[in-house]
């Protein structure tokens, strides 16, 4: 899905009102899936990373590090994904990372993909809402910089689903900076799930340190990037945001580096936009590539191994 998510999605005002009699909508189709797709166990653990927020909340990323995760402990995980045409990019970077990964129009038929090839744990990058596979862990993403938006489903807001829902969750992980009022909230409605805090770290950091930089970005929240790179003292002059998944054009990047170049900046994107840009021809942009850290991450391994 290509888009800005809109301003008024993180506000309740009149245009958000408005719209509320069209998320009835969303909440009828919600479910009435559960009552019409019978879900399908299968006979290996499914772990499911997914959000109720449309976009940007760090579930590939986290995929990865549970992959990698498990991989130490001497399991054979596999990440699997439903293929979006575009969401090559995303597909394109865990590739890059992860050997055992599957992607099909049906997450099932990835499953069965992953098991043919003796894969003993999926990890499920999105698909809280599918409900045609039966999941053994349900772990939902929020990024902290928009949480839950303005709290109403979409078109309204910016929710798949209701709040409510985090009580068929089992794990939550918050990345960014910390909200003491928003976990409260999550665990008044359901207190047995677990929450866990998330951040990224910059790899390489040292060759970015005393640049001045152009930072573009076509992600779910691209101020999330622009807020990482100023909070690890990156010195960000200009900022540019296209929508999520943006497919840039030649000349559209080619336009970028002249800018940069004119006013003495380094250009500078997100690894996911990279692998986009990559399909031009230019391979010469800077990119940031990041790790993702979980605060107390014995604990989260502890809570992630119960469900295996």
């Amino acid at each position: 899905m290509k888009f800005k998510k809109p301003k008024f999605w993180n506000n309740i005002n009149f245009l958000s009102i408005c719209l509320l009699p069209l998320s009835l909508i969303t909440i009828i189709f919600n479910n009435l899936k559960t009552y019409i797709i019978t879900g399908f166990r299968f006979d290996i653990p499914i772990i499911c990373v997914g959000n109720i927020f449309i976009g940007g909340t760090g579930k590939t990323p986290l995929s990865i590090y549970i992959y990698n995760l498990l991989k130490k402990k001497r399991y054979r995980p596999a990440i699997v994904r439903k293929y979006y045409n575009s969401h090559i990019d995303e597909i394109n970077l865990t590739k890059s990372k992860v050997k055992q990964f599957f992607y099909d129009r049906k997450r099932t038929l990835s499953i069965s993909k992953a098991e043919a090839k003796k894969n003993n744990i999926i990890i499920m990058d999105d698909g809280l809402q599918d409900v045609s596979v039966i999941k053994d862990l349900n772990i939902i993403c929020f990024n902290s910089f928009d949480l839950v938006g303005n709290g109403f489903l979409l078109p309204a807001g910016p929710l798949r689903e209701q709040l409510h829902n985090i009580e068929n969750y089992q794990i939550a992980i918050i990345n960014g900076k910390r909200n003491i009022a928003f976990e409260k909230k999550l665990k008044s409605i359901s207190n047995n799930i677990e929450i866990y805090q998330s951040k990224y770290v910059i790899k390489d950091l040292k060759r970015l340190r005393g640049k001045k930089i152009l930072a573009f970005a076509g992600i779910g929240n691209p101020e999330n990037f622009f807020d990482l790179l100023r909070d690890n003292g990156l010195k960000v002059k200009k900022e540019i945001s296209f929508p999520d998944h943006y497919n840039y054009t030649k000349k559209e990047i080619e336009n970028l580096i002249s800018k940069a170049k004119d006013e003495a900046l380094t250009l500078l994107t997100t690894e996911k936009d990279f692998f986009r840009i990559k399909k031009s021809g230019i391979k010469s942009i800077n990119y940031v590539s990041v790790e993702l850290k979980i605060t107390n991450n014995k604990s989260f391994e502890k809570e992630l191994l119960k469900y295996l």
